[in-house]
């Protein structure tokens, strides 16, 4: 069975069954994505992480389709419905869709106006109707034959056996393919808002009275007017070609026109298409469009996720952490380089207290201790405080002699930083502190190692996304986890430092083995050697396998123990030194192997180590870069030391700026000022550009003019075209 899925997925990746044929093995022995992209790249024929978790999406597809197949092909059979032909074609059946097309007259259904019609026994008319033998004399003659209890008139029996033949026409399998496919294609979203007094803020202005064909609409557009239409604002409706399509189904079903019940048939084909199959169809469409744009939001969600995961640490420094606010004050906390607590209080700089001056003396007591970065949270008053901080910076040059570097700061997102402060999880780790002063903690850290901290939050609290409450939550979690799951991965986790959130998103290990092995590290002490996880209890042989060769031990006395190098090739390693005539622990061992990789042609040591020749081109990267974290080879943080207001701003201004948001429109870019501008698709590059990816991702530090300044409205339009 796996072969036939093989073959499938393989025809829509195009890849060789083989390559797919032996993932599936893989998955079905319980190997994990990120293991298989990196350790089983001989065994696949080198399939990336993206292709091996669509083959594993697709296969739960086609396995999932197979077994509604076998219990549609059960269900008609018990009702002794089932032949051969149409056996033959829901076996031959590809697609979900058309598979419920194929059940729904087989389908058990609550008693409708054709159920009740069969109960009066006015089947019999129907197929009578549906025949067209008859081409003298008149329907009521017909239906006379027909009358009983239940049915008094022969009004009555033509109307029951039009209610059947409706109900047929509305579940041929044929009839709906035909419908759904002009109504897709065809179909316009006809918006408009019966009462606008309800949208106060004028949120939905732009659909009061709009139209858009339904195949061409852009997702976020079909999300926005979702979520008015949810909100009771907007009244949304399909406009289709129903009088063509009316008339074709009639031509369909007319088979001949002499019949004395043609104009029966006409009439029961218009209200099953008007009652029944329209509004099926319909609701079918705006299901699966609006499925389609969820599709198209979690992937904008998911690649800006990854991007803001895989921001540089801040590594080193001392920060300090201010999570602003006017009434409760600002909370203010300072942790040291590796994130641990020193201490926190509040200054009440603004609005109600003023306490200006005050607030200026515990930020350079502050620096005075060694803080070298300020780390401030950009919700409530993060650009009147980012104010206050510019002002203690240009006194601290002053006023601090020989600070231990040169003080800046940095804006630093705070989504979902009360979330993680109200959580289970920081309530264990800071029992003692007020909620707020947690997420100082939080947003200090999250400038530290951006990775480490957004671990801890619920990904969909992340704001990094379009419409993310709006779509599908459960898919969008299980999406949003494989993003968190594939960068932590990609970065490593240093097995002594990490928290339980960090190691329970490597591969192969589960929530409760991640707080086991923090519990063997406080009970006994540091790992110094990778298979000393072996003791960690619940963390079996095959979690073990998945997960090594992602934990680092930066300290242990074994190089290897810190790379991606996975303890299953460290013989091959050795057979590599004894090649070259090193030893692991050589100053020079990086430079030496460096030059190895120079080669253009490894398939010869390759078979002198007997080893895979992907194999031996990752144990060679790691060779060379032992220790490295992929995050360090982007560019730094953008720290600043000075504040703009919009007030500064002039059109024409040439400003350095981080990316913060990347949408289907544009991206949104900090210049430092309190609303982020946004780069229109159009001005992003000075040729088209058809998807703002291509051009930047979130955290890019861009440079940018600034083209247009609204105050009132306070929008700023940002151009990266035409810069020198």
């Amino acid at each position: 069975m796996s072969i036939d899925f093989a073959k499938t997925i393989a025809d829509d990746l195009g890849v060789q069954p083989r390559q797919v044929a032996e993932a599936i093995a893989l998955f079905d022995d319980g190997n994990t994505v990120p293991f298989v992209a990196r350790y089983r790249k001989e065994v696949t024929g080198g399939l990336d992480e993206v292709q091996l978790r669509t083959i594993l999406e697709r296969l739960t597809y086609l396995r999932n389709l197979e077994e509604r197949k076998q219990t549609i092909l059960h269900s008609i059979e018990e009702q002794g419905k089932l032949t051969d032909q149409l056996k033959t074609i829901i076996e031959s059946t590809a697609v979900l869709q058309t598979l419920e097309d194929l059940y729904l007259p087989y389908k058990p259904k609550r008693r409708t106006r054709a159920t009740m019609a069969r109960e009066r026994g006015l089947d019999s008319l129907a197929q009578q109707i549906l025949n067209q033998e008859i081409t003298k004399g008149h329907a009521d003659q017909i239906a006379l034959t027909f009358l009983n209890d239940d049915v008094k008139t022969t009004e009555e029996a033509l109307a029951g056996a039009r209610d059947i033949i409706a109900e047929i026409v509305a579940e041929d399998a044929n009839i709906r393919a035909t419908v759904r496919s002009r109504t897709r294609q065809e179909a316009q979203l006809v918006v408009s808002a019966p009462d606008p007094s309800k949208d106060e803020r004028g949120v939905y202005q732009n659909y009061y009275d709009y139209r858009e064909k339904l195949s061409t609409i852009p997702p976020h557009r079909l999300l926005a007017i979702n979520r008015g239409e949810k909100e009771g604002i907007l009244k949304v409706k399909l406009d289709s070609p129903d009088d063509e399509l009316v008339e074709a189904i009639q031509k369909r079903m007319i088979t001949n026109p002499r019949s004395i019940f043609s104009d029966h048939i006409r009439q029961a084909v218009a209200d099953g298409y008007k009652r029944l199959l329209a509004p099926s169809i319909e609701n079918g469409l705006r299901g699966e469009s609006t499925e389609s744009s969820d599709d198209h939001a979690m992937v904008t969600f998911s690649t800006n996720l990854r991007q803001l995961l895989l921001q540089p640490p801040m590594r080193g420094k001392t920060v300090i952490g201010v999570d602003p606010g006017f009434r409760t004050g600002c909370k203010v906390t300072l942790v040291d380089p590796t994130g641990k607590f020193l201490g926190g209080t509040v200054i009440y700089p603004h609005e109600p207290q003023k306490k200006w001056n005050e607030a200026k003396t515990i930020l350079l007591k502050l620096i005075e201790q060694g803080a070298e970065v300020i780390a401030i949270g950009n919700g409530t008053a993060s650009r009147e405080t980012e104010a206050l901080v510019a002002e203690v910076i240009k006194e601290s040059k002053s006023k601090i002699q020989n600070p231990k570097s040169k003080i800046a700061y940095m804006m630093v997102s705070e989504a979902g930083a009360s979330v993680y402060s109200a959580s289970d999880l920081a309530r264990a780790e800071f029992p003692d502190l007020d909620v707020s002063m947690r997420g100082a903690i939080s947003i200090a850290r999250r400038l530290q190692d951006p990775l480490a901290e957004l671990v801890k939050i619920d990904p969909q609290s992340i704001g990094v996304g379009m419409y993310q409450h709006d779509v599908n939550q459960k898919r969008l979690g299980e999406t949003l986890d494989a993003v968190v799951e594939s960068a932590v991965n990609h970065v490593g986790v240093d097995v002594n430092t990490a928290s339980a959130s960090l190691l329970s998103y490597v591969a192969g290990i589960s929530r409760r083995v991640a707080q086991a092995i923090v519990k063997h590290r406080e009970e006994h002490g540091a790992f110094r050697y990778r298979e000393e996880l072996n003791k960690v209890k619940g963390l079996g042989p095959k979690s073990y396998q998945q997960a090594v060769g992602f934990l680092k031990i930066p300290d242990s006395d074994r190089l290897l123990d810190n790379t991606f190098i996975h303890p299953e090739s460290y013989a091959v390693v050795e057979r590599l030194f004894e090649y070259l005539g090193v030893q692991g622990n050589e100053k020079d061992l990086p430079a030496k192997i460096e030059r190895l990789r120079q080669q253009t042609d490894f398939s010869d040591l390759a078979d002198l180590l007997n080893v895979g020749e992907p194999t031996l081109v990752d144990i060679l990267e790691s060779l060379a870069k032992p220790g490295r974290d992929p995050r360090d080879e982007l560019p730094p943080p953008m720290l600043r030391q000075d504040v703009l207001s919009m007030a500064d701003l002039k059109e024409g201004m040439i400003l350095s700026g981080t990316v913060r948001n990347v949408i289907d429109f544009g991206a949104f870019v900090d210049i430092g000022v309190k609303q982020d501008g946004l780069v229109h698709v159009s001005q992003m590059a000075d040729k088209y550009v058809r998807n703002p990816f291509e051009v930047v991702h979130v955290g890019d530090i861009v440079k940018v003019k600034v083209v247009k300044i609204d105050q009132e409205r306070q929008r700023i339009g940002l151009s990266m075209r035409d810069i020198g």
